[in-house]
């Protein structure tokens, strides 16, 4: 999957960034900080703009990070994807059919290492590489597990995003919104 070409994942982090994204072009877009009681109403007004909304999981106030929380997700607020570092979510999302993308925070080689060992359980569909401005270990990664990369966290120049992108992601997320109206079609 290509995201028919979209380089970035726009990331809105408040309502008003929702607000703005929904008249922007792009088609994909994440949902990062949100409550539980907003999380249906955000994104049914994205999916009623045309918009297909990954959901970050573990950002979710009043919800617990699990699969029962995933279950629910999937199917009754019903996003295009979720995005989350628990191995169960991205599980759930998977046998749910929706879009899976397993966060990494790489840290260190340990760090690294464990990504490694978990991306052969859970098997995403998507990884999300933080922090995303090491254009060697998103190549790495990307050879190494054979699965797409987003490259997210830290990305604030429109060369972070050109460098993550010729290392190899499929797209950069990002919160900054210069760089959303940057790299819009």
């Amino acid at each position: 999957m290509d995201f028919n070409n979209q380089r970035i994942l726009p990331a809105a982090r408040k309502i008003k960034d929702v607000e703005r994204l929904m008249k922007l072009s792009y088609e994909y877009i994440v949902i990062l900080d949100t409550h539980i009681s907003q999380i249906k109403s955000i994104v049914d007004l994205t999916k009623a703009h045309g918009k297909k909304p990954l959901l970050h999981a573990d950002l979710i106030e009043g919800l617990k990070n699990d699969e029962y929380a995933a279950e629910y997700l999937c199917q009754v607020v019903r996003p295009a994807g979720l995005i989350s570092t628990r191995s169960g979510v991205i599980a759930k999302t998977k046998q749910n059919g929706l879009l899976a993308i397993q966060r990494l925070f790489l840290l260190d080689t340990n760090a690294l290492e464990k990504s490694y060992a978990l991306l052969e359980r859970t098997k995403p569909d998507f990884i999300e590489v933080l922090p995303g401005v090491m254009p060697h270990i998103i190549t790495e990664v990307h050879q190494r597990a054979g699965i797409p990369i987003f490259a997210g966290g830290l990305i604030r120049t429109v060369n972070d995003v050109e460098q993550a992108l010729n290392a190899g992601a499929t797209a950069v997320t990002t919160s900054n919104s210069g760089l959303w109206k940057h790299f819009e079609k």
